[in-house]
Parts: C-alpha cells; sequence; structure tokens
C-alpha cells in the first residue's frame, strides 16, 4: 500500500507505534504491515527471510531444555548432538573458543540478560562460538561480547561456516576481536533477525594485521577466490541495528545473495556501511541510514545493488544501487521506513525473556 499524503502516513505510524511523522520521508514508497501476516507470536513456524527455505528452521524444537550457567556445562551441552534445546543463564566467560559441528536441529538461547564473555584477543583462542557443517539451528536472545577489537587476525564472536538453515534472532554481538559475526563458506540460507551489532570499547591499535581500528563488523564470504560460495550465501538481514562503534562490514558481502531489509544505521564513526564486493547481489529495502558515511559501497566486480524505500538522514556519500538485484523468493512483513527507527532501536538485541518464537 501506497500513501501519498502527510495524514495518511501519520495514521501509519500512530498504527505501529511512532511519535512521530517526518513529511521528507512520504516521498520514499512506503508499505504497511499486512495484518493478516503480522500477528505471529509464538508461532514458531513464521521464520522470516531465507531461513524459511529450504525445509525452514526450527532448531531443537519444543525438546527438552538442558540450562546451563558454566563454561563447562555450555562446553558439554554444545558439543553433545543428543542435546537439541540449550538454555543459558546468567554471564558465562569463555575461556576457549566452542565450536558446534556437525550437528543438525538445535537450539542455543538466553535468559533475559544472558551472556557470553571472552577476555581473549590473541589469534589462535579468541572468539566466543564457530558453528561449523551444521543445519537447522537457532540462536536466540544471547549478548556476545568480546574484550574489543585487535587487528591480530584472530575470531569473530561468532562464525557461521558451511552452515545450511540458521536463524539467528534477538542476538547482540559487541566487541568482536576481528569482528562481530560473520558468515562464510558455502553457508546458505541465513536469517539474522532483531540482532544489534555495536562497539563499545576503544579499539586496540598495533595488532599484526596491521589495521589500528578493526571495528568492522560482518563480512559475508571471505575471499574473492573462494568461488565454492557461488550459488550460496543467501542471508536475509531483518530489522537490525548496526549501532554506535560499527566502523565497516555491515555487512561487506561477497558472492550472496543479500537482503537487508528494515534495519537502522546510526554509528557516527562509520566509514561505510553496507558494501557490495566481488559478485555481491543485494537488495537493500527499506532501511535508515542516520549520520553515517557512505550507505552503500559499490566495490569492484558486485554484480547488482538495488537500493529502494531508503531513508538517508544527515549522511554522506554514496545512496543509490545499480543494476537490478534478485527478487526474494519468500514474503516478509515489512514496516514503512518511518517506522523502522523506533521499532528496531526499541526491539533488536537480546531482549525477550527467553525463546520466544515469532518476533515478526
Amino acid at each position: 500500500m501506497k500513501f501519498k499524503s502527510t495524514l495518511s502516513a501519520c495514521l501509519l505510524t500512530v498504527v505501529i507505534g511512532m511519535a512521530s511523522c517526518n513529511t521528507e520521508e512520504l516521498t520514499q514508497e512506503t508499505s504497511s504491515v499486512d495484518p493478516s501476516t503480522a500477528a505471529k507470536a509464538g508461532n514458531c513456524t513464521a521464520v522470516p527471510g531465507w531461513a524459511s527455505q529450504n525445509g525452514s528452521t526450527t532448531g531443537g524444537g519444543s525438546a527438552a531444555e538442558t540450562t546451563v550457567t558454566t563454561y563447562a556445562q555450555l562446553k558439554t551441552a554444545i558439543e553433545n548432538s543428543t542435546v537439541k534445546v540449550i538454555k543459558v543463564s546468567g554471564t558465562i566467560m569463555i575461556t576457549a573458543r566452542l565450536t558446534l559441528q556437525d550437528q543438525s536441529g538445535k537450539t542455543l538461547y538466553g535468559v533475559s540478560g544472558a551472556k557470553l564473555l571472552s577476555n581473549d584477543q590473541t589469534k589462535a583462542t579468541s572468539g566466543i562460538l564457530n558453528v561449523k557443517r551444521c543445519t537447522n539451528i537457532i540462536i536466540r536472545n544471547l549478548i556476545f561480547e568480546g574484550p574489543g577489537a585487535y587487528d591480530t587476525d584472530g575470531w569473530d564472536n561468532a562464525v557461521l561456516d558451511d552452515c545450511k538453515n540458521v536463524w539467528v534472532d534477538h542476538c547482540e554481538f559487541r566487541d568482536g576481536v576481528d569482528g562481530n559475526l560473520d558468515v562464510k563458506n558455502k553457508s546458505d540460507y541465513i536469517t539474522i533477525s532483531y540482532t544489534k551489532f555495536n562497539y563499545l570499547k576503544a579499539p586496540k591499535p598495533g595488532g599484526s594485521g596491521g589495521t589500528d581500528d578493526h571495528r568492522f563488523s560482518n563480512l559475508i564470504g571471505s575471499s574473492d577466490t573462494a568461488t565454492a560460495d557461488r550459488g550460496t550465501l543467501r542471508i536475509t538481514f531483518a530489522r537490525c541495528w548496526w549501532a554506535p562503534g560499527c566502523k565497516e562490514r555491515m555487512p561487506r558481502v561477497r558472492f550472496g545473495k543479500v537482503h537487508v531489509v528494515n534495519s537502522y544505521f546510526n554509528s557516527s564513526v562509520s566509514n561505510k556501511c553496507i558494501s557490495a564486493g566481488f559478485e555481491a547481489n543485494l537488495l537493500v529495502d527499506r532501511n535508515v541510514f542516520e549520520n553515517v558515511a557512505k550507505p552503500i559501497d559499490l566495490l569492484t566486480g558486485y554484480t547488482a545493488v538495488t537500493a529502494t524505500g531508503n531513508v538517508f538522514t544527515n549522511t554522506t556519500g554514496n545512496t543509490a544501487g545499480s543494476n537490478t538485484a534478485f527478487t526474494p523468493p519468500y514474503s516478509i512483513v515489512t514496516l514503512a521506513a518511518s517506522a523502522v527507527k523506533a521499532d528496531v532501536s526499541a526491539g533488536a538485541g537480546a531482549t525477550l525473556t527467553g525463546n520466544i518464537c515469532g518476533s515478526f
């Protein structure tokens, strides 16, 4: 539905909980929430975006929960393929990077305030969670906190490596050593929703990698030469928040068909936000960019970037796409661009009480 008057747009914002109406935003093509699909609270089959494809993503479903409060308990539960639902309570100090590998049908979630915390900035043992060769995984309502950016060619807070059907929902990734959350090596059918990325700690200069400020949040595809990634890396970022402290890679994409929809960018220290790299095919759809530099960075060799219905406030640098991007095979509940900032800043991050499904 298109709204062609200030009155209509203001009525829409009342419906979806906004407190104000910006007539500048009315020049953007907007859409309201479809009332037939909006009420999905508690419906765990209502997976948004690419993770709804290829048979959908259900994680551990209604299997019995295993509650963990210590690193030893968490490590055991993650490595045990018979444990299907892990409930994290409290803050757990990560003394060595965890690996979830060669498993299927598993949920890792936190109760209110649950946090996985690492203070390791070394190349060998930094990072919190490596998810490798897994399928049908849900990670929800967890804070992943690293020690701060330090370019030692170390690890991100979390990595999805050669995984299929993963739904990361209502998480917060902050202060990763090499980045916050990367997706690589033929990973496919991924949705990252209502997730917050930020850096609260000052970057540490002098790392062996050579970058003094490596607050680079999300890398999709690890190399231009990783041609096995062609036809994969289908990822949806929906209602995510690239918050203060993020410098670059929000995300930086190679090869994949990536849909960035209804997300909010407001890191004033940014050099660039979304970067379209080698053979990247991006749909940048009804997002809000505020006080950032270069909202859309067109690098060498990208395939297509379609930018539609976005709002740019006090930005510098490129805001336009080029060529025609893919059309998603799924339908997703979308907000008017005028509603995005309020919705995402209130809802993104570990804002739930636990494993609550159906965020959209």
